[in-house]
């Protein structure tokens, strides 16, 4: 049987969220003992058990919504009076649960380190990321250019795909120094299961790099998940302002409450 813990590791890796349900106090008679503890995954499916019946369904239940809101709770039933009526359970005793969210920090991979970059990356951490930067050139993406991100790289694209772990919660943002390298990095992109993909560039040039990938074989459907042109209409124009609008089209995204959506291409 599998680990309630190795899950958790499990699920965390693949971008995903759960729920961990303990039993922290137990008086009198109860179906399970302090310590017990079971998994809800976001599907609704659950690893381990705190006891069955009702009081375990409404529990999961719960367990859901902790999972949407992301807000631990505190849970009491009572054994003995009316939880107990409900479930037509007789164990006579009190349960108190606790329910915590399992969640993923989510992850900004910022390709190129040019201006927008610089204050993209100061953004995404204040509003909670995890900030990598990626550039070919090492004067670029550096520590001291870039203090406040997790993590810089400077090594050729072509080498750094591979070393990323790309989930659900892995934002991409393609803001580099010409469109060659922007192509090279939407293509492999594409491959990934990222949350988020959003291009930099004109109408026209982004409209170049869609129909080359289409005639490369990608599908105009996975073509048109791309934010391009990248963020929120604002009338941005400082590095600064077109930072904004992106951080808070990938909040939107992040938060499911899509004020705007990928643009469609006619590739």
């Amino acid at each position: 049987m599998v680990d309630v813990f190795e899950e958790i590791v499990r699920i965390r890796s693949e971008g995903d969220s759960a729920a961990l349900v303990t039993v922290t106090s137990v008086k009198g008679s109860a179906p399970r003992a302090e310590g017990s503890k079971m998994l809800v995954r976001s599907d609704g499916s659950i690893l381990g058990s705190i006891g069955g019946g009702s009081v375990e369904a409404r529990v999961c239940l719960e367990a859901l919504k902790v999972i949407q809101g992301g807000q631990p709770v505190m849970l009491h039933y009572d054994l003995t009076g009316k939880d107990a009526a409900e479930g037509g359970m007789i164990c006579g005793g009190t349960m108190e649960i606790f329910i915590e969210p399992i969640v993923t920090d989510p992850v900004l991979y910022i390709f190129g380190a040019g201006h927008v970059s610089f204050a993209i990356s100061k953004i995404g951490k204040i509003v909670g990321f995890k900030v990598v930067v990626i550039d070919d050139r090492e004067e670029f993406a550096n520590p001291e250019r870039f203090p406040e991100a997790d993590e810089t790289i400077a090594l050729d694209f072509d080498k750094v795909f591979s070393r990323l772990k790309i989930n659900k919660l892995s934002y991409i943002v393609i803001v580099t120094r010409g469109h060659l390298l922007d192509e090279k990095a939407l293509e492999w992109a594409l491959k990934t299961d990222a949350g988020y993909i959003g291009m930099i560039g004109s109408q026209k040039k982004n409209q170049t790099v869609m129909s080359h990938l289409e005639s490369k074989g990608i599908s105009k459907e996975r073509l048109n998940s791309v934010y391009a042109p990248i963020g929120l209409d604002i009338h941005a124009e400082t590095p600064e302002e077109i930072a904004v609008s992106i951080i808070a089209e990938i909040i939107s995204v992040r938060r499911e409450k899509k004020s705007t959506g990928p643009k469609t291409w006619k590739v």
